[in-house]
């Protein structure tokens, strides 16, 4: 029986996995560096982290989110942007990598990829700093300026993914950045071309030429069109992948360039779950693409679900699926 590491390579590289991979079982996200990014937690008040960015979680949602009033939204004027960003620090002693180091040496690398969790990408962060609406305004009417913008916040994911491949040498990186609502993306693809596949090329590139075997991009939306920009930034896997983007048609299409993971719909993570409705979900969705250059999960950007329980099912769902269509 292959190691679970073993199987999902298998799976990626289309060869011969022995079932299918389940959700995150292969993947152990190493979480944290040096730098405190600050979240707050459930319905406790703000909290501002390292960019300087204001964060609120109130009831009743399920993520904590940017605050971009007047008094809190950082760039101020896109114009000086300049006099509103300033990246954290990256400058840290041994001694402060010491914990992160410990951790990512716990992981048994036989059994999973032990790979650091990054998050906002570049994207993300644009609008993090910017606020949403006046960041796609910006592509229009600042393009300069948010040229400006994104190769200073590549040049600072450079120099984080420098450290962390020197202290931590991971097997990769699970990176996230959202690109779009659940049925399109925020921009065009022309457009998205533009301003961050260079840098996503170098960012991803530099991971690969200091030893990173697996790629991992979280993007729970639709982002199909966007795909071939995946492949040409070495993406290995595009985890969080909607079932809007006809996932089936993509592992037809582009599977042995890039792998999926996801296809299981969001709305089954509910309170209420059924686990007979998550069975058939599962299982109809791992006949329609086969256990090749497919892992079957849920699209959050995480393992786990919001609601307990749901997680397990899935994967139990995963163990039917691989008795009824592997065996």
């Amino acid at each position: 029986m292959l190691t679970k590491r073993q199987n999902m390579l298998e799976c990626i590289k289309g060869g011969n996995p022995d079932r299918f991979v389940k959700q995150y079982e292969a993947i152990n996200l190493v979480m944290g560096t040096p730098v405190k990014s600050e979240r707050p937690q459930y319905m406790k008040g703000y909290a501002v982290d390292a960019w300087g960015v204001t964060w609120n979680w109130p009831e009743g949602v399920v993520s904590a989110f940017p605050v971009h009033d007047e008094e809190h939204i950082v760039v101020k004027d896109i114009e000086h942007w300049q006099d509103y960003v300033k990246a954290p620090n990256l400058k840290f002693s041994d001694a402060e990598w010491e914990p992160f180091i410990a951790k990512i040496e716990a992981v048994d690398r036989n059994e999973q990829f032990a790979l650091p969790f990054y998050a906002g990408g570049l994207f993300e962060m644009t609008h993090h700093l910017c606020e949403i609406q006046n960041a796609l305004c910006y592509f229009y009417e600042n393009p300069d300026e948010l040229h400006e913008l994104i190769k200073y916040l590549t040049e600072y994911e450079l120099q984080m993914a420098e450290a962390l491949c020197h202290y931590m040498k991971p097997d990769g990186i699970f990176h996230h950045d959202d690109w779009g609502t659940k049925m399109s993306t925020f921009m065009r693809p022309d457009m998205f071309e533009e301003f961050y596949l260079d840098s996503y090329k170098q960012i991803y590139g530099y991971y690969k030429t200091h030893g990173a075997e697996l790629i991992v991009h979280h993007c729970d939306t639709y982002a199909a069109t966007l795909v071939p920009y995946m492949i040409e930034m070495g993406i290995d896997v595009w985890q969080g992948c909607l079932v809007t983007n006809d996932v089936p048609e993509l592992v037809k299409k582009y599977g042995g360039q890039i792998s999926f993971m996801g296809g299981i719909a969001s709305e089954l993570d509910v309170e209420d779950f059924d686990p007979a409705e998550i069975e058939k979900e599962v299982v109809e969705m791992c006949e329609q693409t086969g256990p090749r250059f497919f892992i079957p999960c849920n699209t959050r950007g995480l393992p786990g679900s919001l609601f307990k329980g749901v997680y397990d099912s899935i994967n139990d769902a995963i163990d039917v699926a691989t008795e009824k269509l592997l065996k």
